[in-house]
């Protein structure tokens, strides 16, 4: 008889926590919580950090899995002290931790712990790479946390992490909610793209608060002269910010009546959405992966069971 394949027992372990984890609750008002196995695992690791024992990689990333309240992040928030303690001179190979804590962070609507953290000096080099600190960012923006948005900047500034499009982009709309225009013009044009919608239409606003009105016209003119061909992305611009524009021409006759003739070539055109300027610049940016269709796309938390930020989805 051939032998019977046994898995090891921590795969066994890890199998069973992935599928008894987050149990529906049936009846009105059901609620996610944890089964007795996951709440066995976090008591298990207390017990560890009471008793001073080392804490594994598994463990971590285990742990951030499991989390389904604020209660089990403050036990990760102990548990991510002593890992870091315990490896901040070890070379941990690829395995990003930082992304993972933000994402659950991001899902329990935690982001005053997610900055206290990446902001800790005990946790320097914990959180070492962009993303952690773009998705923070990007969570604090669409709370209208700028000031906070720009001091986690500031401080992805002082780790010396590098920036990449993404990071320019969320930059470039703190500071322009911040109307720090200086730092925002400065920050436009280090972005990688600015043929972009985003960029388009922030461009314009920098313009209209500039007062740099006919240079405006001259940009507007260009979009609509443009290539029109279909298969050549054109410029597209907010209905808000074009009805922005109009309000600050409408004193000077000669530009009012050149804009209304723009305005109605770019609709004209399909060069106009609907899209507000907040809703734009809180879009996720399209994925940089090969044009393949995404199967089993996931839209709801695994610990909360509400419905997951668009951004999440490829978690």
């Amino acid at each position: 008889m051939a032998a019977t394949f046994r898995p090891p027992k921590q795969v066994l372990l890890l199998q069973a926590l992935r599928s008894l984890v987050y149990p529906w609750v049936g009846g009105s008002g059901s609620t996610c919580c944890l089964c007795p196995l996951g709440e066995t695992y976090l008591r298990n690791l207390e017990e560890k950090l009471t008793q001073n024992k080392l804490i594994l990689k598994e463990e971590l990333r285990t742990l951030l899995h499991l989390c389904a309240s604020r209660d089990d992040v403050e036990l990760a928030k102990h548990v991510i002290y002593r890992y870091h303690a315990e490896n901040r001179n070890i070379t941990l190979g690829e395995y990003k931790f930082g992304p993972l804590f933000m994402r659950l962070c991001y899902e329990l609507d935690l982001e005053d712990s997610a900055v206290e953290l990446i902001k800790d000096q005990h946790l320097r080099g914990f959180f070492s790479d962009s993303t952690s600190f773009n998705i923070l960012m990007d969570m604090l923006f669409i709370k209208g946390k700028y000031k906070s948005a720009l001091e986690v900047l500031i401080e992805m500034k002082n780790q010396d992490l590098k920036f990449n499009k993404d990071t320019y982009v969320l930059a470039f709309a703190i500071c322009y909610k911040l109307n720090q225009l200086a730092k925002a013009i400065s920050i436009f044009s280090q972005i990688m793209n600015p043929e972009s919608i985003i960029c388009t239409n922030l461009n314009i606003m920098i313009h209209i608060q500039s007062n740099m009105l006919k240079t405006l016209i001259v940009i507007l003119k260009d979009a609509t002269e443009g290539n029109l061909s279909r298969f050549v992305k054109r410029h597209v611009f907010s209905e808000e910010v074009l009805v922005k524009v109009r309000e600050k021409v409408k004193d000077v006759p000669a530009l009012l009546a050149k804009f209304d003739e723009l305005n109605k070539k770019l609709h004209i055109n399909g060069q106009v959405t609907e899209y507000t300027l907040d809703a734009l610049l809180c879009h996720t940016p399209s994925d940089r992966q090969p044009h393949t269709v995404l199967l089993n796309k996931r839209t709801v938390s695994r610990r909360t069971f509400q419905p997951l930020s668009q951004s999440l989805w490829a978690e």
